[in-house]
C-alpha cells in the first residue's frame, strides 16, 4: 500500500522476512538476500532492525504512519505500507528506492510480523527467471477503491491460479479484510493462509484516527462506521469462517471405516486450525468392539485415551497422558460433566486456582502444567444420543480464548465426528462378529492325525460379510482312522453360516458313531429336510484307514476330490457316484473304496475354488489337478500353491474351503494286534504282551501306565464280553494309541465310587493316566480307546 492508498499490483522480485515477538528474524528469503545483502544463515536470529537499515518512510497525507524500523520493533498493530530509501553505501547513487509492506500476524507460532520489500525501480520491469508472483493488498473497508481493478487483474497477476481460487482470494480481500499473500512455488513462507488481521483491528484504527482529528478540530479523512454495522460485519465474517472450517473438517474425516484411522483424521483436522491440543477419549468397550450398558456413564466408566494431537514440544504430553491408557474420570471435573450431560463444557480461562482444583481430582499425575492458563473446551462424541467419547480441546495463551461461537462450532464438529466414529465402530463390531462367527464355525484342525497330515485354507467370497456356508472338518475314528469332510451350503451370509454350523455339528456327531459314509450322508439328508425346505448343501465324506491303506468315500452333489499319487507324482480326479445334494431327499447315496499308498495326497475343496463366472468348470478342475501335483516343501506350501493357481483368478465370487491330506499310513512294525478269550486268565497275558511290545518299540517310560490301563480295560471286556472274543490293538505314531474291542454294545460311563464301593474306579484310572480316551460303538459291540504320549523316558 503506497501513500495514495492504492495497492501496487504486479510481478516484482520480492524480499520476504518474518520477525518474531522478540524482534528477531525467523525467516529470510532468497529475495531478501538479493535486496539487503546478508545470506540466510547470517540473518536468521539477528535483530531485524540491524538487517534492514531504512532511513524512514516518505511523508504522506494525514497522520504519519509507522516507519519500517518501528514496525520491526513489534509496535505495529495493523497492516501498514510505505516507501523508503535503503542506504547500501556512502554513495547516493547506491541508495535503493524500497517499497515495503508490513503485516502483523496472529497465530500459535512465535512470528508476529511479516515484512515484504521490493526494489521500486523494478516494479514494472522485465520479468526474469527469479521473479516471484505477489499481490500485496488489504481491505480498508468494503468500498475498497481498487476492488474492481483487483478482481479483474488478479488472474493476470497470478496466471497459475484457477478461477475459483482467485475468487476466494478476492472475497477474502474485500469481505474479510485479511491480507492476500500468494507466492510462487520457489519461495514458500511458513505462515498459514488464515493468519492475518481482520477488519476489526483496522476499524479500531480508523475510529482512533477520527477521534484524533476531532480533537484537533479538523475534518476526519475517513468517517468511522457505526457500531451496529461493525458488529454485523464481524459476525458475518466469523460465521463464514466457521462454516468453512466445518466443511473442511467434514471433507477430511470419514475417508475410512477403520476406527483408529478415523480418530487420527478427526484429531489432525482440528489442530492447529481450531485448537492447539486435542485429546480424544473413547469408552473401552468402543475400542474393544463390544457393547456397553445403557444409560449415562458414571465415575466407574473406563475411558481409553486413543489420540493426543498437539503443537507443544515433543514428549510433553506423552510423559503425562500417554496414548493407550485407560482411566475413569472424577466426578468434580469438566470432563465428567461433559460425558454425563452430553453437552459441551466451556472453560474460557483456566486460572491457577481452577487448574489446582481440577488436578487435585487426579491421584496419579500432575496435569496442571498442561492445562493452567489455557482456554478449554470439552465436547462429547455422540451418536444416537449415546456418548461414545469426548474430546478435550485446549488453546495456548497467545490465541483468543474459546467463546460461545467456538462452543457451537465444537458441538457441530463433535456431532459430525461422533457420527463418523459410530459408523466406524459399527463396521468394526460387525466385522468382528462375522470373524468370530466364522472362526467358531470352522474347526481348528490338528495338523497331525494318526497316519496323516492335514492342512486347510478358507477364503471368504466377498469382503462384505466374511461368513459363508463352506466348511471342512476332520474326525478321529476308532482303529486309527480319520474322517475328512468338505461341505458347501448353497447361498451366502449369516443364514448359510448358521445352516453350515448345524450340518457340521451333525456330521461330527454321526461321524463319532462311526457310521459308514453312505449311511452318514443318508442321515444328514433326513436331518436337512426336517430343518426346513431351504436347507440344501453338497458334502464329500471320506474315511482314511492308514492300516488297511484305503479311502472309503461317499459324495452328495460335491465336486470330486483329487488324488496325487506319490509313486509317479501324477494326479487324477476320483470318479465317485455323484449323488444328490443334501436336502433334496429320496435319493440313495453310494460309497466306494479306493486303495492308497503312503505319501499319496488327497485334495478336497468347494466349487468356489475351481468355478469362475463365464468359464467352464472343467478348466478349473484341470488347473486344480495340475497345481495339486506341483512339488512342495510342506503341506502349507502345497495349499498356497493351489490357492495362487486358482483363487487369484478374476471373477471369483464364492467362498473357498480347501482341505489337503497327506496319507502317510503306518509301517507294519508300528501296529500290533492280539485276540483274547473272554477269560480272567487272559488279563495277565495282555499286560505282558503290552510291556514286551513297548520295550521293543523303545518306549519303557510309559510301560507302567499302559499296563495298568490295559489291565483295567481288558478286565472290563472279559466281564462284559457276552462270550465273544476280546481284541487289543496298539498303534505307534506321534502318540501311543491303544484300543480294546469286545462284543458288548453298552458303552461304559464314569461313575462316582464311594469308599465302600467295589466297582466304578476303572474308567477314572483311565481318564487320570491317559492323554485322551473315548468310546464308540461297532457293528458287533463297542471299542474303548486311550492315548499316551509316546515318550521313551
Amino acid at each position: 500500500m503506497d501513500g495514495t492508498g492504492q495497492a501496487p499490483q504486479g510481478r516484482v522480485p520480492l524480499a520476504v522476512v518474518l520477525v518474531d515477538d522478540a524482534g528477531r528474524v525467523s525467516h529470510w528469503s532468497s529475495g531478501a538476500r538479493r535486496l539487503f545483502g546478508p545470506p540466510r544463515e547470517d540473518a536468521v536470529g539477528r535483530p531485524a532492525a540491524d538487517l534492514l537499515p531504512v532511513s524512514g518512510a516518505l511523508p504522506q497525507e494525514g497522520p504519519a504512519p509507522h516507519d519500517l524500523e518501528e514496525s520491526l520493533g513489534g509496535q505495529l498493530s495493523y497492516p501498514a505500507a510505505g516507501r523508503a530509501r535503503l542506504d547500501t553505501s556512502a554513495e547516493p547513487r547506491d541508495r535503493i528506492d524500497v517499497l515495503w509492506w508490513a503485516y502483523p500476524l496472529v497465530g500459535p507460532g512465535p512470528e508476529r510480523l511479516l515484512v515484504l520489500a521490493a526494489d521500486a525501480q523494478k516494479l514494472g520491469g522485465d520479468e526474469g527467471p527469479e521473479v516471484e508472483r505477489i499481490a500485496p493488498a488489504f481491505a480498508l473497508h468494503t468500498d475498497f477503491p481498487a476492488a474492481d481493478d483487483l478482481a479483474r487483474k488478479l488472474p493476470e497477476i497470478l496466471p497459475s491460479m484457477s478461477v475459483s481460487e482467485s475468487a476466494r482470494i478476492v472475497s477474502q480481500v474485500l469481505e474479510l479484510g485479511y491480507p492476500v499473500l500468494e507466492f510462487s512455488q520457489h519461495d514458500r513462507v511458513p505462515v498459514t493462509a488464515d493468519w492475518g488481521v481482520s477488519r476489526r483491528t483496522e476499524r479500531k484504527a480508523r475510529r482512533a484516527e477520527a477521534a484524533r482529528a476531532t480533537a484537533l478540530g479538523v475534518p476526519s479523512p475517513r468517517a468511522p462506521l457505526d457500531d451496529a454495522g461493525d458488529a454485523e460485519d464481524i459476525e458475518y465474517a466469523a460465521v463464514r469462517d466457521r462454516l468453512e472450517f466445518l466443511n473442511e473438517v467434514s471433507g477430511r474425516i470419514g475417508s475410512s471405516l477403520d476406527l483408529s484411522r478415523t480418530i487420527v483424521e478427526v484429531s489432525r483436522a482440528v489442530v492447529p486450525r481450531f485448537t492447539d491440543v486435542a485429546g480424544t477419549y473413547l469408552r473401552e468397550q468402543v475400542v474393544a468392539g463390544e457393547g456397553f450398558p445403557e444409560g449415562a456413564p458414571d465415575a466407574t466408566t473406563m475411558w481409553h485415551r486413543v489420540a493426543v494431537e498437539h503443537t507443544d514440544e515433543p514428549g510433553r504430553w506423552d510423559d503425562v497422558v500417554p496414548v493407550g491408557e485407560s482411566m475413569p474420570f472424577p466426578v468434580h471435573t469438566p470432563f465428567f460433566q461433559c460425558m454425563t450431560s452430553g453437552d459441551p463444557v466451556l472453560v474460557p480461562y483456566i486460572s491457577e486456582e481452577m487448574g489446582n482444583a481440577i488436578a487435585s481430582q487426579f491421584e496419579k499425575r500432575d496435569i496442571r502444567p498442561l492445562i493452567n492458563h489455557r482456554s478449554m473446551l470439552v465436547v462429547p462424541l455422540k451418536a444416537r444420543n449415546v456418548v461414545l467419547g469426548f474430546m478435550i480441546l485446549l488453546r495456548h495463551q497467545e490465541r483468543p480464548v474459546f467463546n460461545d461461537m467456538d462452543r457451537a462450532t465444537g458441538a457441530e464438529l463433535a456431532a459430525r465426528a461422533g457420527l463418523v466414529l459410530d459408523n466406524a465402530r459399527m463396521y468394526t463390531y460387525q466385522e468382528a462378529v462375522a470373524e468370530t462367527l466364522q472362526d467358531s464355525m470352522l474347526p481348528h484342525i490338528e495338523p497331525h492325525m494318526p497316519g496323516c497330515d492335514i492342512a486347510t485354507r478358507y477364503l471368504p467370497g466377498t469382503l462384505l460379510g466374511r461368513v459363508g456356508g463352506d466348511w471342512f472338518d476332520s474326525i478321529k475314528l476308532r482303529g486309527a482312522r480319520t474322517a475328512l469332510v468338505v461341505g458347501d451350503v448353497m447361498g451366502h451370509g449369516l443364514n448359510s453360516a448358521a445352516m453350515m454350523g448345524q450340518l457340521r455339528t451333525a456330521v461330527q456327531t454321526m461321524g463319532a458313531l462311526d457310521l459308514p459314509p453312505a449311511q452318514l450322508l443318508r442321515n444328514l439328508d433326513d436331518l436337512a429336510q426336517r430343518l426346513g425346505d431351504n436347507y440344501l448343501a453338497t458334502c464329500l465324506y471320506a474315511v482314511y484307514d492308514p492300516i488297511a491303506g484305503e479311502l472309503h468315500l461317499a459324495n452328495a452333489g460335491h465336486i470330486p476330490p483329487v488324488l496325487v499319487r506319490a509313486a509317479d507324482g501324477g494326479s487324477e480326479l476320483l470318479e465317485l457316484p455323484t449323488g444328490a445334494p443334501i436336502g433334496v431327499g429320496g435319493v440313495p447315496f453310494e460309497s466306494v473304496r479306493i486303495p492308497v499308498a503312503p505319501g499319496d495326497r488327497l485334495v478336497m475343496c468347494t466349487d468356489g475354488l475351481v468355478e469362475v463366472r463365464g468359464e467352464d468348470i472343467g478348466v478349473g478342475l484341470a488347473t486344480l489337478c495340475e497345481s495339486a501335483a506341483h512339488p512342495a516343501a510342506s503341506m502349507d506350501d502345497a495349499c498356497d500353491t493351489i490357492i495362487r493357481s486358482l483363487a487369484t483368478r478374476g471373477g471369483r465370487k464364492d467362498d473357498v474351503a480347501l482341505l489337503l491330506a497327506r496319507l502317510n499310513g503306518f509301517e507294519a512294525d508300528d501296529v500290533a494286534h492280539w485276540t483274547f478269550a473272554p477269560e480272567p486268565a487272559e488279563v495277565p497275558r495282555a499286560r505282558g504282551l503290552v510291556r514286551e511290545q513297548l520295550e521293543r518299540w523303545g518306549l519303557p517310560g510309559i510301560c507302567d501306565s499302559a499296563e495298568l490301563i490295559v489291565s483295567e480295560l481288558v478286565t472290563n471286556a472279559v466281564c462284559h464280553a457276552s462270550g465273544g472274543p476280546v481284541r487289543l490293538s496298539l498303534v505307534r505314531s506321534g502318540t501311543l494309541l491303544c484300543e480294546v474291542e469286545d462284543t458288548e454294545h453298552a458303552l461304559p460311563t464314569l461313575l462316582s465310587a464311594g469308599p465302600g464301593d467295589e466297582f466304578g474306579r476303572g474308567l477314572r484310572v483311565v481318564a487320570r493316566l491317559s492323554r485322551a480316551w473315548g468310546t464308540s460303538r461297532t457293528a458287533t459291540g463297542k471299542t474303548v480307546w486311550f492315548e499316551l504320549s509316546a515318550s521313551s523316558r
